[in-house]
């Protein structure tokens, strides 16, 4: 079986607005990827109200979706990710490729898909103690990314 991979994504939520600002993914051998996004001008809210985030920041700073749904072609093509299922990562994901007019070219499936060993419930709590023990802000996609794959890791999936 292939080495698995993961991806995970931090966003901007308010009354108006939904939309990606970072994510993360694994590729060969447990490495990992991580960019800021820069968002679509359709993503905000004509208030500009974005809550926590700086949109300035998110404009100079972030990878262009262009950019972002060709790495991620050429890095998750025919791929199966895993995701920890506790944020609208589909979603999120399919907003990124459909601002650029692209299909996603992987399958999102929650990690408890992998790991059968642990219900859910387990797996959730596994992921926050392994955060919580390693230090780890669990709003930051790299982290939860790291969480994922030390928990493949301890299950079997890396040699």
């Amino acid at each position: 079986m292939p080495e698995p991979r993961f991806l995970d994504i931090e966003y901007c939520q308010t009354e108006d607005a939904l939309f990606p600002v970072a994510m993360a993914w694994s590729v060969e051998n447990g490495q990992m990827k991580t960019v800021v996004i820069a968002p679509d001008d359709a993503w905000i809210p004509d208030d500009g109200d974005l809550g926590d985030f700086d949109l300035l920041y998110l404009e100079e700073q972030g990878v262009p979706l262009i950019e972002i749904v060709h790495e991620l072609h050429q890095d998750l093509p025919d791929q199966t990710v895993y995701v920890d299922g506790m944020d609208p990562d589909e979603v999120l994901v399919d907003m990124i490729f459909d601002a650029v007019g692209s299909d996603v070219p992987f399958e999102i499936v929650g990690i408890e898909s992998l790991v059968t060993s642990l219900s859910r419930e387990a797996l959730d709590d596994r992921r926050r103690k392994l955060l919580t023990d390693e230090g780890l802000e669990p709003q930051l996609p790299e982290n939860g990314v790291y969480a994922l794959l030390l928990i493949a890791r301890e299950e079997g999936f890396f040699n």
